[in-house]
């Protein structure tokens, strides 16, 4: 086979290989954010356009699909893969990423990905890379069904689980929602295509139309919205943080949470309640003050971090640190209210390829407490005549209906609002029979958001 030998010389892996390597590693091994370091590293680093959209690709790819090259290596590796040195295993998930998730030239593919291991794990870690990689290729070629041949599916929940690298409790978490396999293949589908930057002029900030002068199109089903032609770091407004990078579904849950405001003439005050790195407190923030400007809105975080953050994009005065929980010490009261919980994410797989092998059924056990625990502090905190918008990034059950049916249970007073006069700018499935919101990443190209309005019964 062509290129079979293990490379001479100084190795010598390109910037961008490197570069991957060191996020993965950082993400596999130190608990880095994908979405949060990738941007960091690329404006380090001396990549022009196209070596920048390869190691975003052979990043974002292998995290997403490292499960599935997992049981590849596992089968052409004279080792176990708890053997394999941590460094190793990741540079050899890249080089299957290259091969079979990125059709890179074979011989480039493993010249470079032997090159890599030598320069990162050492001299001796080149044969045992080439061997793993070429009998990969070699099984490939000589079988039809490629890779799917090996795994010996015993059911469909297996299947999908390997073919797709979704750990199993994820794809029956479809399943149990959708009651069909052939919809849960389409979602997992969905989660491994690489999303296209979905960018936000903030209003009185910036427009659409300079967003467009750097290339795009008008990203449907949003007001401020542009699909990007080009790395977000080529606009300038976007440089100098007076437009955004966010996902059409949170742009649409934040213009539907501002328009449960139209037509009220007194003056509002406004929380979002765990803003996080604050892309809906500044779509809220910027539309309230070109809209309604005489209004109050809060942002609130528990971690400084990521208050700092949120800091960036609207002003620090609107901007404070404290536990949701623990906002009902406080004396403020609000008129409207996002509880935008800590959820296990798994609406944003696509954007984030690590929270897959990140979250358990566990970490779901202890988020369904704390969102409970911030749905209770929001009504102690709100006025007579408010409401409640309570928004996960996760179509799970346990997250969106049953903690809806919970709430309602335990807080008899209140009701669900149906959202459907409010969302004009959504598809029309995307509103449910209760008048609840679910998005779904395959059907409407948005991070499958959650959203539920409570508000007292009259």
């Amino acid at each position: 086979m062509r290129g079979s030998r293990v490379n001479k010389g100084k190795p010598a892996p390109s910037e961008s290989r490197l570069l991957s390597y060191n996020l993965i590693h950082q993400v596999n091994h130190e608990g880095a954010y994908a979405n949060i370091r990738l941007p960091a590293l690329l404006e380090d680093s001396s990549l022009d356009d196209r070596d920048r959209a390869f190691a975003t690709e052979l990043s974002y790819g292998t995290l997403r699909m490292q499960g599935k090259y997992d049981l590849i290596i596992a089968r052409h590796s004279d080792r176990e893969l708890a053997k394999i040195d941590p460094a190793l295993l990741d540079i050899l998930r890249m080089g299957m990423h290259e091969i079979f998730g990125m059709r890179t030239p074979e011989h480039a593919s493993v010249s470079q990905t032997v090159d890599l291991a030598k320069k990162i794990v050492g001299e001796s870690s080149g044969a045992f890379t080439n061997a793993v990689l070429r009998n990969a290729l070699r099984y490939q070629a000589s079988n039809e069904a490629g890779h799917e041949a090996i795994y010996g599916y015993e059911n469909e929940l297996k299947r999908l689980s390997a073919e797709y690298s979704h750990p199993e409790w994820i794809v029956q978490a479809f399943f149990d929602l959708t009651k069909d396999w052939g919809r849960v293949e389409s979602i997992l589908i969905s989660d491994n295509e690489a999303a296209t930057p979905h960018l936000v002029a903030w209003p009185d900030e910036s427009t659409v139309e300079e967003l467009l002068e750097y290339g795009g199109e008008l990203l449907r089903g949003t007001r401020f919205g542009v699909l990007s032609h080009q790395p977000p770091r080529n606009y300038i407004a976007v440089r100098e943080r007076r437009a955004g990078v966010q996902d059409r579904g949170s742009q649409m849950i934040g213009e539907t949470f501002l328009a449960t405001a139209d037509g009220i003439a007194k003056d509002l005050s406004w929380l979002d309640m765990c803003a996080g790195p604050g892309g809906k407190a500044a779509y809220i923030f910027h539309s309230l003050h070109s809209r309604r400007p005489e209004d109050h809105f809060v942002a609130n975080e528990i971690s400084e971090h990521r208050a700092a953050l949120v800091a960036q994009v609207i002003p620090s005065q609107h901007v404070q640190v404290s536990s949701g929980q623990d906002l009902v010490k406080e004396p403020q009261r609000y008129d409207r209210i996002m509880v935008d919980a800590p959820c296990t994410g798994l609406g944003a797989l696509r954007r984030r390829p690590e929270a897959r092998w990140r979250r358990t059924l566990q970490d779901l056990k202890e988020l369904v407490v704390i969102q409970r625990e911030l749905l209770d502090s929001a009504v102690s905190i709100l006025n007579e005549d408010g409401q409640i918008a309570y928004v996960t990034c996760s179509p799970h059950i346990a997250e969106t209906r049953l903690q809806v049916a919970d709430f309602l249970y335990r807080h008899k007073d209140f009701e669900l609002v149906d959202l459907k006069p409010f969302a004009n700018q959504l598809p029309v499935d995307a509103v449910q029979a209760d008048g609840t919101i679910q998005l779904w990443t395959d059907l409407h190209d948005a991070d499958s958001m959650f959203m539920a309005l409570f508000q007292r019964k009259s």
